[in-house]
């Protein structure tokens, strides 16, 4: 599914519609070819033994999902075994394994929801994942599971994220959203925050002390996490002129720091070149718009 996924998303991850036609082509193809194997294999009397493997593979097709209906039927095939894995490695007893079967859980879903159409049904497949990772973390004592809660908290938020730019969307097509929509995009946007923000303070030293050398295994996490916060402040709806400028000054600290951070280490550019490009632009537009929220207030 995930294979299906990277083959089919565009250059901000989303289902293109063209490369899906392509490999549409391309599955007729390899099953007409398939099909002719097949008919040699009667030919030779060796059909039973095709029927009995094809038996097999039904279960798990090694076709990769198209579409939907597709992808749902792996997703239904790969949460049966995580209910038989997550009845066997109770987090009493299995603490680590628990937890890699509710990620894998939640990976299903993520990846699920790529090929959902309807985005009021991702948002709740994201709601779903949020909701299986958020108890892991309560009684997970950081000290010794300091990279599993990294791992969660970063999930946590990026679904928040995607939840918050679903409901974006889906409020960018009504004509005039009401405040409903615009205080549940302002919740998911401060919980996205909170855990990108916990994510950044785990990798800060016992003096709080954020590192100016970010490690090699967390260098894009920490990137993403960073230009995300960026984003996210940049997304905050709000009436109040002063309470705008402070969120732009506070993401253009953070888009700052990427381009400032990449500067020093050319190394962490590869890491994050589409959003270096994208926070390199920002800290260029950032301080005209603030410019003019500055004379706004100065008028009024």
């Amino acid at each position: 599914m995930q294979n299906a996924q990277l083959s089919m998303q565009d250059n901000i991850g989303e289902l293109d519609l063209d490369k899906q036609s392509e490999l549409r082509a391309l599955r007729k193809k390899e099953l007409d070819e398939e099909e002719s194997v097949r008919k040699k294999a009667v030919q030779f009397g060796t059909g039973e033994l095709c029927d009995a493997i094809s038996a097999v593979e039904e279960k798990v097709s090694y076709l990769r999902p198209l579409d939907f209906d597709e992808a749902r039927e792996l997703f239904l095939l790969g949460q049966h075994y995580v209910f038989e894995a997550k009845e066997f490695f109770q987090i009493d007893g299995y603490v680590t394994d628990h937890i890699e079967v509710v990620q894998d859980h939640s990976a299903l879903f993520k990846v699920l929801a790529f090929f959902e159409t309807d985005m009021e049904r991702r948002c709740k497949m994201h709601k779903r994942r949020i909701a299986m990772l958020e108890p892991l973390i309560v009684d997970l004592n950081p000290q010794y599971y300091l990279l599993v809660n990294r791992q969660i908290q970063f999930e946590i938020a990026h679904a928040y994220y995607d939840m918050m730019d679903l409901k974006v969307a889906i409020a960018d097509k009504l004509r005039d959203p009401d405040s409903h929509i615009v205080k549940k995009i302002n919740n998911l946007n401060k919980s996205a925050l909170k855990y990108y923000q916990l994510f950044l303070d785990s990798l800060r030293d016992p003096n709080k002390v954020f590192p100016e050398h970010i490690g090699e295994d967390v260098l894009r996490p920490a990137m993403l996490a960073k230009f995300r916060v960026a984003r996210l402040y940049g997304k905050i709806i709000t009436s109040d002129p002063k309470k705008e400028l402070e969120n732009l000054a506070t993401s253009l600290e953070h888009y700052k720091f990427i381009v400032d951070y990449c500067e020093k280490h050319p190394e962490a550019a590869q890491e994050i070149e589409v959003e270096l490009e994208l926070s390199k632009e920002m800290v260029s537009l950032l301080p005209t718009k603030m410019e003019r929220f500055r004379t706004k207030m100065a008028l009024a």
